[in-house]
Formats: C-alpha cells, structure tokens, sequence
C-alpha cells in the first residue's frame, strides 16, 4: 500500500531532475573543453535551481545557521551525518551556489536518471564490501578534488532513518586528508520526516542544518589526522543532541 501512495510524489520526484538534465549537455560540453570554472559554475547554478523545485513542490522549511563557514574558494569535502534520503536537498540548499557532488553507493549508479545526475555533479561511486575497489574510488574521490571540485561524504556509510546517529567510519576521511583540502563538518536534523518516518514522501518537513567551522587538514600532523574521525565525529554529534533537545523541548511546549 505504502508504495502506491509514493507514485504521485516519486513521479514528481523524477521529473524535477528534468530542470537539471536538460542542462547536462552544457556541463558535458564544459568538462569535455577542461573548463572546470565553468563547469563548477553550471553544476552549482542548475542543481540550485533544482532544489528549490523540491523544496516548493514537498513545502519544505530549512533552516541554515553558520554559512559563514564555508570557505570561498577551492575544493572542500562537506562531512555529514545522514538521517534520510532529504539530505542530498538539504545540502544543496545550505551550500547554494557552491558545486557539490556525493559519495554514493555503486547501486545507484544505474538508477535512471539519478546515475548519469550523480555523474554529472562530479559524484563518485564506491562499491561497498570489496577493497580494491573502494581504493580506486577514493583514488578516483581524491583526483576530483585536486581537480577543484567539492565532495560530500557521509561516515556513517548508510541512512540513520531518524535523530539517532551511528558511528562514522575512519576510511570516509581519508579523501579528504590524501588530498589536503579542508574538512567542513555539517549537522543535519529533521530529514527523515521527508521520507523515512512514514516510508512515505511527505511535504511539509522542517530541517535544521549546521555549517561548522572548516577544518585546515593540509597543516595537520600525523596524531591530528589519527584523531579527526574523532573530533568530527564529536562536534557532529554533540550539535545534533542539541538540535533534537531544542526540537523535544518545543514539541512540549505544544502540548
């Protein structure tokens, strides 16, 4: 039953990735001529313009605190915790006007039309459970980010499905620590009512979203690189207690 109710919603789903696959042939065109300023400037403008589709068509709130954060310039790799499948929307949002592209499972690489888009956005596919291949992922992960362009990672290395966040795994930060570009943690909460509390697509859902301060990994020594699954991990999980606290508290106070 629950499937049938997420056909109207997943069609128009779907066919809001149009606004960017429309546009795809110019970032191709781009990237086949070696201008990644330009390319980086294609991706950013068309999936921002894809996401306020999304955000309009399921009516949803997200609330951005610490956007100063983000550094203006160069490759970054966003880290973050992963409640629900809103999270690639709410990224985009809360780094609007930056290109980003995602770490995403090998699976969806043959989903239509979300495999060629993760492709087109400079996303990097990575095939869990086999070692050599995960190497040339973050091999193929770390080359895109000395080409100038931005990834997001998320440690826990699957949906959380709710507030309640799982262990981050070391390996996701070594794209970033390889090649030497800023970390830049992020704390996402409320993601899951879009999707995961009802297994259903519902609008209406209000997402709060924490930019933290960049982490500089190109002056890092060897005990700081050992302990930044740590720190990050810390500073993730302490601001999402609070999110959840704040967001208990006023659900009370309605009562």
């Amino acid at each position: 039953m629950k499937l049938f109710r997420n056909i109207p919603n997943g069609i128009r789903l779907f066919r809001s990735v149009g606004i960017f696959n429309k546009h795809m042939k110019d970032i191709a065109a781009a990237r086949e001529a070696g201008d990644n300023e330009k390319e980086r400037e294609l991706i950013a403008y068309w999936t921002a313009l894809w996401v306020d589709r999304v955000i309009d068509i399921f009516d949803l709130t997200v609330n951005i605190s610490g956007k100063e954060n983000v550094p203006d310039n160069g490759p970054c790799v966003f880290i973050s915790n992963h409640e629900g499948y809103g999270d690639i929307v709410v990224l985009f949002k809360a780094l609007e006007g930056r290109q980003i592209g995602f770490i995403a499972k090998d699976a969806l690489e043959n989903v239509p039309y979300f495999g060629k888009w993760i492709k087109a956005i400079r996303g990097v596919f990575i095939k869990r459970g086999n070692t050599r291949e995960a190497l040339k992922s973050i091999q193929a992960g770390v080359d895109t980010l000395k080409d100038g362009f931005s990834l997001v990672i998320f440690p826990e290395g699957t949906r959380s499905r709710g507030p309640r966040m799982a262990e981050f795994k070391a390996g996701s930060f070594k794209l970033a620590t390889k090649a030497k570009v800023p970390i830049v943690p992020i704390t996402i909460n409320g993601s899951y009512d879009l999707f995961e509390t009802r297994s259903i697509i519902t609008g209406g859902a209000v997402i709060d979203v924490v930019i933290h301060p960049a982490i500089d990994t190109a002056s890092l020594d060897r005990h700081q690189i050992a302990n930044i699954t740590h720190e990050v991990d810390n500073t993730i999980r302490t601001t999402l207690t609070q999110l959840i606290e704040k967001r208990e508290a006023a659900a009370k106070e309605k009562e």
